[in-house]
């Protein structure tokens, strides 16, 4: 138990174990940072790796970014750049010194707006609207085409080169709007909503030609996004080139790579179609003519068939004729087939019938009995000449066949023992003699051992 007079020292540590412990303290305390500075000190070994360091008018910090992460960097740094930094917070635990480790480094400029990009693109995937679920599929052929773009710009001339050359019947609805500067996202999703509402065309373009991240900005406010999202119709989005990536291409039902490319998608080449319809004509043409034929060809085998009503009348008396002979013939051959069924049903009753039956029972019980009479004498004949031949065993070990060859059996009639010598009876005793036919008793006179 610890006296609170005489408390433990505390643990003394190892300078190693006080930078580790200090560096784990710190990774796990604080979150992914932004930072923005002014790149100094900036060095590229040949490991790949960069460090530098970060500063503003009162302090800087040390910075390291590992090839893993750096080697996809869109622009060189150098020193004096003023840029943006995504970074977790670490110590170098061999010298102690406080760094950061950055995973993520844009310009300043550019990497405000690609942060509010991230965050707008999380928020919005959040409410699901970037689910493959509600995305729409496209017409096959649609009766009109809608475009929210500028007027002046260079989508519109491309979109309406493509359709034109494309399926020039299909006409294209213009939904005029700014497509950069202060108020474009607002107008474009009051175009999108518009054409939403009025449902003049089957398909929406929604976009205009390339630019910069700014230029293309107001493609990325959450107004347009809902505003695509909320729209009746499919929408295509072709913002940009094909490097250029927007909100609203998350949005759309369908993502073109540019505005002639979103041409391409929304409608069919008139070319395939004619060409398709050509081949229709020919196969509905070559259906009928066949058809045709074929109906001509039962014209005439019908009015071949036709015949006078007398011949007709007469071929329908021969066949009633005959007719009533099949019929005749069946009858005959019916009330046969009938009796022999029924003879043969005659028999199986008779074979059936209780008389029959008794009979037969009658005849089995006589020779069941006569069996038995015949079981029973063989059976008393092997019991007597068993008994017989115990009989003369029998007689063979009894003693009156004994007493027949003249031998007697003597007791003494006071004890009724048998006498076997003469050693065990005394003079006076009385005897029983038993010879074959009667006894004799008599009075001992003498007796000699001899």
């Amino acid at each position: 138990m610890t006296d609170p007079a005489h408390p433990s020292p505390p643990p003394i540590l190892r300078v190693s174990e006080l930078n580790r412990e200090v560096r784990v303290l710190l990774e796990r305390g604080f979150p992914l940072v932004w930072i923005q500075g002014e790149i100094s000190n900036f060095t590229r070994p040949a490991s790949g790796h960069i460090y530098f360091s970060l500063k503003d008018e009162l302090a800087q910090v040390r910075c390291a970014m590992f090839k893993p992460k750096s080697q996809y960097l869109a622009f060189k740094p150098e020193n004096g750049m003023a840029v943006l930094a995504r970074a977790r917070i670490s110590l170098y635990e061999p010298r102690g010194e406080f760094q950061i480790i950055v995973e993520h480094l844009a310009l300043a400029g550019a990497g405000a707006l690609r942060r509010q990009f991230e965050e707008l693109k999380t928020r919005l995937a959040a409410l699901g609207l970037f689910d493959t679920a509600r995305k729409r599929p496209l017409p096959s052929l649609p009766r009109c085409v809608g475009v929210v773009t500028s007027p002046t710009g260079a989508a519109i001339h491309d979109i309406l080169t493509v359709l034109r050359r494309r399926f020039p019947a299909i006409p294209v609805w213009l939904y005029p709007t700014a497509v950069q500067g202060v108020g474009a996202a607002a107008e474009i999703a009051q175009a999108i909503r518009l054409a939403s509402q009025r449902r003049d065309c089957d398909v929406l373009i929604v976009g205009r030609g390339g630019g910069s991240l700014e230029d293309l900005w107001s493609f990325n406010d959450a107004a347009v996004a809902h505003a695509i999202a909320e729209c009746s119709i499919p929408v295509v989005s072709a913002v940009g080139h094909e490097v250029d990536v927007t909100i609203a291409d998350f949005v759309a039902d369908v993502r073109a790579p540019t505005p002639s490319a979103a041409a391409e998608l929304v409608v069919p080449d008139s070319g395939i179609w004619l060409s398709a319809l050509a081949r229709s004509q020919t196969r509905l043409d070559t259906a009928i003519q066949r058809t045709l034929a074929a109906k001509k060809q039962r014209l005439e085998w019908i009015s071949q068939r036709i015949q006078h009503p007398r011949r007709r009348l007469q071929g329908l008396a021969q066949r009633t004729d005959e007719t009533a002979l099949r019929l005749q013939r069946a009858m005959v051959h019916f009330l046969r087939s009938k009796q022999q069924v029924q003879q043969q049903t005659y028999v199986r009753l008779q074979r059936q019938a209780p008389s029959m039956i008794i009979q037969k029972y009658i005849h089995h019980s006589v020779q069941l009995l006569q069996r038995l009479e015949g079981a029973q004498q063989r059976r008393m004949g092997d019991a007597r000449q068993r008994w017989i031949a115990a009989a003369s065993a029998l007689d063979a070990v009894s003693p009156l066949a004994t007493l027949a060859r003249g031998y007697a059996i003597v007791r003494n009639t006071q004890d009724g023992k048998l006498v076997r010598n003469a050693v065990g009876i005394q003079v006076g005793d009385r005897i029983e003699i038993q010879l074959q036919q009667g006894r004799v008793l008599s009075r001992v006179e003498e007796t000699r051992d001899e």
